[in-house]
């Protein structure tokens, strides 16, 4: 079974799939500087809550490459500072962005004693271990997905939670591969997720790719396929998890929870640890990222809607914690309570 890796290091530069060309075209863009990473990300050439992560990672390393290395350490560490804050303005919704740049500053901030040049090494070496890591958690969030998922016949999914959201493997996704590979085909059924059809364009391409059968609807749908007992399982992922279970996702997502609780339908949500926000107690802290019209009036090229009128483009949703009949994570299954299960896999412990 074929996976698409949608970031890797090359030895000079961040190699991405440009998800914006899918599923027209499957094209490659080498990043080897910090404007070109923040741009990638804020036009979704890279997108995904993991892979933003694992973007901004490298995009900081390679906006201090220019920094010489016999200059202070302080105003090197300031500089690191300068490019983390030009990177979290990229996109505001997903904790992934923050929590990759928070980790890459404390690496150099900690690096004492240590010259300019050792911390650039370093903070290479960390954007590899926050990419192998994210592999590592996809990987393990299959394998405890796929218990409860293994007697399901189909299963819809919201945008893209899969390898291209991710460095490989996928969160929502994840399960779904970790039958395939067991001989076990579960089929998806795919919401286009406008105004951007993620799940047309993306989720759809990888799992034709991967040889997962797969059947694309519009978003109106998904009520009426789940009526009609098509599917036995939700899987979404997400972009920010407070710690009462509420949490950000692709617009359309709480829709898809509510219809999905009508119909007596399982709906979990696949994230990693880094997904999860302990410092937002409920959904109204999430800021939600707002875009531009004209992925709505004028999305790929064709007016769909007439010159004047006023357009709302959000580009998230909260699902409020009581709609989820779980969390699948790295570290195991979450069930409710999840103002218990949460605190207890997100907060320190003394």
């Amino acid at each position: 079974m074929s996976r698409l890796k949608t970031i890797e290091w090359t030895g000079a530069a961040a190699r991405i799939i440009d998800q914006t060309l899918l599923p027209i075209r499957l094209d490659y863009a080498d990043i080897d500087n910090v404007k070109d990473m923040f741009l990638a990300i804020k036009t979704l050439r890279v997108r995904g809550a993991p892979a933003i992560g694992i973007a901004a990672a490298y995009g900081l390393y390679l906006g201090v490459l220019d920094f010489p290395d016999e200059r202070d350490m302080h105003d090197f560490l300031a500089y690191v500072d300068k490019n983390a804050r030009y990177l979290a303005g990229a996109r505001p919704t997903a904790v992934n962005l923050f929590w990759a740049l928070d980790r890459m500053k404390k690496k150099a901030h900690d690096a004492a004693g240590a010259s300019v040049a050792e911390v650039k090494a370093a903070l290479l070496r960390e954007a590899h271990a926050i990419l192998e890591e994210d592999r590592a958690m996809c990987r393990a969030i299959g394998e405890h997905g796929f218990e409860l998922i293994k007697n399901c016949r189909a299963i819809l999914t919201h945008c893209n939670a899969g390898g291209l959201a991710t460095s490989e493997w996928g969160t929502a996704m994840a399960p779904i591969y970790a039958a395939a590979e067991r001989g076990i085909h579960i089929h998806v059924y795919s919401d286009e997720t406008r105004p951007l059809l993620q799940g047309s364009r993306l989720t759809a391409y990888e799992l034709v790719q991967a040889g997962v059968p797969v059947t694309v609807i519009c978003d109106s749908m998904a009520a009426f396929v789940m009526a009609q007992k098509k599917v036995d399982a939700v899987i979404v992922g997400a972009d920010r998890i407070c710690t009462n279970g509420d949490f950000a996702n692709k617009i359309g997502t709480y829709g898809v929870a509510l219809s999905a609780r009508a119909h007596t339908i399982p709906f979990y949500v696949a994230a990693p640890y880094s997904t999860f926000d302990p410092s937002l107690s409920s959904g109204t802290q999430v800021p939600i990222e707002e875009r531009d019209a004209d992925e709505i009036t004028n999305g790929f090229g064709t007016r769909t809607a007439p010159q004047g009128a006023e357009v709302y483009n959000p580009a998230f949703d909260i699902t409020p914690g009581p709609l989820v009949t779980a969390f699948i994570t790295e570290k195991g299954i979450l069930w409710p309570p999840y103002d218990t299960s949460i605190a207890a896999m997100v907060v320190p412990k003394e």
